[in-house]
């Protein structure tokens, strides 16, 4: 295990920015021609994806990067750019979140997500993958490793959603959307009676650790996503299903309850875990530790939900040396 005092930085490199078929204007090409967004169908789903071109990885091993609840692959662009020259990666916006259409099924359960995952790596035949999850893709990624051990070689988790009973305090208004009723209200009273600039600020507030260190072009792009979100008919809906899949996950007994499936998992673990998490609490971390056969442990006490977004150089680093060691170990 190791702790580390982190204080905020940026990775000094620009984000990768995304093409893409969508609603709404189509973002601008990626960073230096290098990246690209791309649709890929799978059962039940049609996923956008963003990575690389197809020469600019060759050979690198494989990575994959899924997201949190309301997130989407822009959660992890900076560390991509941290790990470039590392791994391939890619990063899927899950049905229904970022430029992904909803499940045709309307599925969006954990274990939903975790077959359109599963279905990506199989039409892509790109695993067995490094994978990286972040929040709900916490729990996918837990939930898949367990379930399909040939598709995954190792796991970053960052701050995973994993069964933590009582939540927080500061959990607690997410846990809310699952409420029946409590949606209905909501679109009555759209951002909860604030503006686009408002409701952003309280959800930025909510997954950082410090809002107030956030770049200004960094807070402008979240409140122009916001507004593009909230334009969709089906954007609340798939939060709702999504927050309803974690509940009911949380509650899950016997052979897929989520801290049983962390058990089952036999590839290393990198946890990751921010002292200031709103939504996940770090006393997690302890029993995170103890599930899984092979884990090592980061915590950075100056982060919160999104150490990736947060912290990033931090984030690599440790992922970095993490995936050496597992590299090394295979051959």
């Amino acid at each position: 295990m190791s702790t580390e005092q982190q204080g905020r930085s940026g990775s000094g490199q620009q984000s990768p920015r995304r093409v893409a078929d969508g609603p709404g204007p189509r973002p601008p090409a990626g960073r230096d021609g290098l990246w690209e967004t791309r649709t890929v169908e799978v059962p039940g789903a049609v996923l956008s994806v963003t990575g690389p071109t197809a020469d600019a990885s060759a050979g690198l091993p494989e990575a994959l990067f899924v997201h949190g609840l309301g997130g989407s692959a822009e959660n992890w662009t900076e560390l991509m750019v941290e790990l470039d020259g590392v791994v391939r990666g890619e990063a899927l916006d899950l049905p229904g979140f970022g430029w992904s259409a909803p499940p045709l099924d309307g599925n969006l359960s954990v274990s939903g997500h975790v077959r359109a995952v599963i279905g990506y790596l199989e039409a892509t035949g790109r695993g067995p993958v490094h994978l990286f999850g972040n929040s709900l893709g916490g729990a996918v990624a837990v939930r898949l490793a367990a379930l399909r051990p040939d598709l995954v070689s190792s796991l970053v988790l960052v701050s995973p959603a994993l069964p933590e009973l009582p939540p927080q305090r500061t959990a607690l208004p997410t846990g809310l959307l699952a409420v029946p009723g409590v949606p209905r209200l909501l679109q009555r009273v759209p951002a909860g009676g604030r503006s686009v600039e408002q409701a952003t600020d309280g959800l930025l507030d909510l997954v950082y650790g410090n809002a107030r260190a956030i770049p200004p072009e960094r807070r402008e792009s979240a409140v122009a996503e916001y507004r593009r979100r909230m334009a969709l008919p089906y954007a609340l809906q798939v939060l709702v299903g999504s927050a309803r899949g974690i509940v009911s996950a949380y509650t899950e007994r016997g052979d897929q309850a989520l801290w049983r499936q962390a058990e089952r998992v036999e590839v290393p673990v990198l946890l990751v875990y921010g002292l200031r998490d709103k939504l996940v609490s770090y006393r997690s971390a302890a029993r995170a530790c103890a599930a899984f056969r092979d884990a090592r442990l980061l915590v950075l006490p100056e982060s919160g939900h999104v150490a990736m977004m947060e912290h990033p150089e931090q984030v690599a680093r440790s992922a970095r040396e993490f995936l050496c060691e597992v590299l090394a170990a295979a051959e």
